[in-house]
């Protein structure tokens, strides 16, 4: 493929490239380029803002690129302080590998598995001494760890800073370095680490790579990146009855964006469509991707039953009850509601029924079979 058609590829949805010049001149040299990204398996499952980055590897292979992910399961123990205002949590080992486990089989769903290079950095990681570990202080300062925006407030305020966290983005830097990429990419809250990879590879006497950063995708809230940490994602392994219900919860200006960085939509066409239509078929897009079409096909189907002419779902969880629990008690242990101050809530507003009646009292106790609903779209069906 020619070089402008690459670079109209590539740079679709980027928001910045450090440097285009250089990146035109890597392009110019006709070889397959090694393209970084990295991974920390800090939770189990991908979500939907892991994917803006994954489908732009796989733009990356289909021209012909090398990709490696690279899974931190060493760096992943440490914890990336990136957006964090306080110490991560550390992660042990085998927390770490049961994570990384699961990241191989889900990336399979968006990159090609049998082009894509997965490398550990542990590999490299667990050989280093101790003096060789220390030596990788020897490329930053202190104030460059102290300009970096989230230390910099952290620091502020008065708030703690381990000196393990400024070790990070140096282990990131010099994963560039072993693997000699050309191209690394990572969200817009990246920018620093990324840059520290341009910085150790010049140290190191290698060609600097360049470094694409891609936006950011706000969770469910609109607010807050997505992430498990905020509860406001939507993973790739959810069921797709529960991906279809957060997709159909999120604002009309933010299902925009997902259309935006999750397909490849003619936006002219998504924005003369009625938002509703246009949710419904983000989600059932959305779904046929990780899941299937058939299963986009069903959970539109009982969305239009359930919601559009207000009937009852027809498969929905049981519970089983003597008689004797009250419905703040069901709600919470069956989950439908996420605690008892949830469910005191629910029960206030006036969003909690049993059998289509409205429960007002707290202290209400089902004594017969029947289907208790929680907001809008959550179900139970009562055994007694």
């Amino acid at each position: 493929m020619d070089l402008v058609r690459q670079l109209e590829i590539i740079k679709r949805g980027a928001v910045e490239i450090i440097s285009e010049g250089e990146l035109r001149k890597k392009l110019g040299e006709n070889r397959p380029l090694k393209v970084k990204a990295g991974f920390d398996p800090t939770a189990p499952d991908l979500h939907l803002g892991h994917t803006v980055l994954l489908r732009k590897l796989r733009q990356f292979q289909d021209l012909g690129h090398e990709v490696y992910f690279l899974i931190g399961d060493f760096t992943g123990q440490i914890g990336d302080p990136t957006g964090r205002s306080e110490t991560r949590k550390q992660l042990t080992k085998a927390e770490v590998s049961r994570n990384a486990e699961t990241y191989k089989k889900q990336v399979s769903k968006i990159l090609d598995i049998k082009k894509l290079k997965i490398v550990f950095n542990s590999k490299w990681f667990d050989k280093m001494s101790v003096v060789d570990m220390l030596r990788l202080t020897t490329h930053a300062s202190v104030s460059q760890m102290l300009a970096r925006d989230d230390f910099k407030k952290r620091h502020a305020n008065g708030e703690n800073i381990s000196i393990l966290e400024f070790m990070y983005p140096l282990m990131q830097g010099y994963d560039s370095v072993v693997l000699e990429a050309d191209i690394e990419l990572g969200g817009t809250d990246q920018i620093f680490n990324l840059l520290v990879g341009r910085d150790f590879q010049k140290d190191f006497n290698q060609p600097q790579q360049v470094v694409i950063t891609m936006p950011l995708l706000e969770g469910t809230d609109g607010v807050q990146k997505m992430s498990k940490s905020f509860a406001n994602f939507i993973g790739i392994n959810e069921p797709a009855k529960d991906i279809f219900g957060k997709i159909m919860s999120i604002s009309d200006g933010l299902m925009l964006k997902y259309y935006e960085l999750l397909t490849a939509e003619n936006m002219d066409a998504i924005k003369k469509m009625h938002p509703k239509e246009a949710k419904v078929n983000l989600a059932k897009i959305i779904i046929t991707q990780y899941h299937s079409k058939a299963a986009a096909e069903k959970e539109a189907a009982e969305f239009e039953r359930v919601f559009s002419r207000k009937e009852i779902p027809q498969e929905m969880p049981e519970y089983r009850t003597d008689g004797k629990k009250n419905i703040v008690a069901i709600l919470t242990e069956s989950r439908l509601a996420s605690s008892g101050n949830v469910a005191r809530r629910l029960i206030k507003q006036g969003a909690v029924t049993f059998n289509n009646q409205k429960i007002e009292k707290e202290d209400f106790v089902p004594q017969a079979p029947g289907i208790l609903k929680a907001g809008s779209r959550r179900f139970l069906k009562i055994i007694i």
